[in-house]
């Protein structure tokens, strides 16, 4: 099974650099995107023998999340369960009988930081969800964590230490949240690996010369990682600000 995500930076304007010619190509099982922009009767795109489901924001015009599956889930869940949380459409949940899917789009701190406090608490609970999930099923997530981890995830890690996206705060809740039971799937089978990146800045010759951040991720559950057999980035392709990236499993069942 392949499983792509894709934070498409508004869902319209991807579709317009070269989103159908990836999605053909590629044919994956699951398409997760975040950042959508837009309701479903706005999108005009369809995708033959895919179930798809959507999350948009309340707020026209503003995040939003969606999967496209080509395998029937047992059951869908938009959100964690959190009013607080869940007007602004960052979640969609996959019920498979071997593990739950999770598409996520983790709020943004601003510029400025103001939402920093929000996205502490965001944070905790969204792994108290992945922890609950947990008692059933292994859980896959994917999705724009909105932050880079490491030093080796940033370009420029000294010059932006303390900036958005790149604050002790955010990056220690990552922590937390893989100290908890998960794992970052790229960085486990590409543990050394420098310049992979999945997120450029819009100014003139920044993707060009490769000045990126890795805040698109894949992590699983810890006793999940016997099935999962490659992890990919695809940085050459365009249509966004940032890449999809990539997982393929095995099928679960087999023993």
């Amino acid at each position: 099974m392949k499983i792509i995500s894709w934070n498409v930076a508004g869902f319209r304007a991807c579709l317009k650099k070269g989103f159908a010619d990836f999605f053909n190509q590629i044919d994956a099982d699951i398409f997760c995107l975040q950042e959508v922009k837009a309701l479903r009767s706005e999108i005009p795109f369809f995708a033959n023998s895919y179930m798809e489901y959507s999350n948009p924001a309340e707020k026209k015009g503003y995040s939003g999340t969606l999967i496209y599956t080509k395998k029937e889930p047992l059951s869908v869940t938009f959100g964690m369960g959190i009013t607080e949380h869940d007007h602004e459409g960052r979640m969609i949940t996959l019920e498979f009988p071997e593990f739950y899917l999770v598409n996520v789009y983790v709020p943004n701190v601003k510029r400025d930081l103001s939402r920093l406090s929000y996205r502490m608490k965001w944070e905790d609970d969204f792994r108290s969800y992945l922890k609950k999930l947990e008692e059933k099923h292994p859980v896959v997530v994917c999705g724009d964590f909105n932050v880079a981890h490491q030093e080796i995830d940033i370009k420029n890690a000294k010059e932006n230490i303390g900036n958005a996206g790149f604050t002790y705060e955010e990056r220690n809740k990552f922590t937390a949240l893989l100290e908890s039971g998960f794992i970052d799937t790229y960085r486990h089978f590409h543990q050394n690996e420098k310049d992979k990146y999945t997120w450029w800045s819009y100014m003139k010759g920044v993707r060009e010369r490769n000045i990126g951040w890795r805040i698109d991720y894949f992590i699983c559950s810890k006793s999940f990682l016997p099935h999962i057999k490659n992890t990919m980035i695809y940085q050459e392709v365009m249509g966004s600000d940032h890449c999809p990236i990539g997982l393929e499993i095995t099928d679960p069942l087999k023993k």
